[in-house]
């Protein structure tokens, strides 16, 4: 019987201490503009992360999805992005139509 009173207790507070349900961490991922390309996108972003664009080129660029987001990055600069919605984007620089890429955002 003390056996299954222990048993009793160590799954009581067992489940006092384990999380009522898991939340993913929100994270920032780093897109850099350097030589007139965009660096390597993530591919595993979520609706909560951020992006952030680091433009390391001597030209002003942009990161410009029509009708989604429309970030201007002056030489040097670095500019952040919270992800609202889920869904692919793809983008280009405005200023510079080669330049290209795509954000895939999940749930």
């Amino acid at each position: 019987m003390k056996t299954l009173v222990s048993a009793g207790v160590a799954m009581i507070i067992a489940l006092a201490v384990a999380p009522a349900e898991a939340r993913p961490v929100a994270r920032t991922a780093t897109v850099t503009l350097d030589k007139l390309a965009f660096g390597a996108v993530s591919t595993s972003l979520h609706v909560g992360d951020s992006v952030l664009w680091a433009n390391r080129d001597v030209f002003r660029h942009s990161s410009t999805a029509k009708g989604h987001f429309d970030v201007d990055l002056p030489p040097g600069s670095r500019r952040r992005m919270l992800l609202t919605r889920a869904g692919v984007f793809p983008f280009t620089c405005k200023y510079h139509p080669g330049m290209k890429g795509v954000l895939k955002v999940s749930q």
